[in-house]
């Protein structure tokens, strides 16, 4: 595979698949289940697809959550069982994809799942927890959600891949969001408060990326932090071209093309204007 063709496909599953986190549906499906507060209904809605996990499985495949911010879940299942958490994001999905106006064609749509059908059952999941978990998850009869969840078993394949390259750099939860911060894509503000990291935790893993000179003094971005956030997404790249193999260069070029509607109706209608990450591996908003 060339890796342009696997960046090229990996980006466009991700911004077709963030929209369920900033969708105005998703905060009305979790509010009809009981949860109000965004972060526990994020937390409920990505980990449905594993069952009834506890708090720290969710904190173990999400990654860069602070254990306070994960333990928010913890009664979460008390509140609904996870089908119904599922059930309701599939209605929010399809619901916020019809208020945007996607447009897919059936010829589009067939030829869309035909290539991702064909991803999805030639993949390894081995270590891929949360891709396996969205893998095993029954299809709903929707063809427009159903094409978004199969987007969403590559795009949490790619996020398992890249936790993987994190740890083998030794780059550990939170230093991952101050790298990424580093570079002005995200607002440290929004990362802290979702991710809900203290100042202390933070100034921390400042620390230990200035010693390893990824940022300067200052906090800022050095050559050197650069190369190395380029290094770590061409090493997820390479993990992830055994994902697109199936379908080859060509037929990562055309998903890429057949889902891009998706992510064009969301940016129109100004679902991303307040925060949009740049990274194709970056765990969604």
């Amino acid at each position: 595979m060339d890796l342009d063709a696997v960046r090229e496909v990996s980006r466009a599953v991700s911004e077709a698949h963030m929209f369920i986190y900033l969708a105005p549906e998703s905060a009305e499906e979790a509010a009809g289940l009981g949860v109000a507060e965004r972060g526990t209904a994020y937390l409920a809605f990505r980990s449905a697809a594993m069952g009834a996990v506890p708090w720290r499985v969710a904190l173990a495949a999400f990654y860069n959550f602070s254990p306070r911010a994960a333990r928010a879940m913890a009664d979460v299942w008390d509140v609904a069982p996870p089908d119904r958490w599922q059930a309701a994001r599939f209605l929010a999905a399809g619901r916020a994809m019809r208020r945007v106006g996607v447009r897919l064609t059936d010829d589009q749509l067939a030829e869309a799942r035909w290539l991702l059908d064909s991803v999805v059952a030639g993949a390894d999941y081995a270590g891929k927890v949360l891709a396996a978990a969205n893998a095993s998850v029954g299809l709903p009869p929707d063809p427009l959600v159903a094409l978004w969840q199969q987007i969403t078993v590559a795009r949490e394949w790619r996020g398992d891949a890249h936790l993987v390259v994190l740890a083998d750099n030794r780059l550990g939860p939170c230093d991952c969001l101050v790298l990424h911060t580093a570079t002005g894509r995200l607002p440290r503000a929004l990362v802290q408060a979702t991710r809900q990291w203290s100042d202390e935790e933070w100034t921390g893993a400042t620390a230990r990326l200035v010693a390893r000179g990824w940022l300067d003094s200052d906090a800022v971005i050095t050559d050197a932090g650069s190369a190395a956030r380029e290094r770590i997404e061409r090493e997820t790249d390479e993990h992830c071209a055994a994902l697109w193999a199936p379908i080859g260069d060509a037929g990562a070029h055309r998903l890429a093309s057949l889902i891009a509607p998706i992510t064009d109706a969301f940016t129109a209608a100004g679902t991303f204007r307040a925060v949009r990450s740049a990274q194709p591996s970056g765990d969604p908003a």
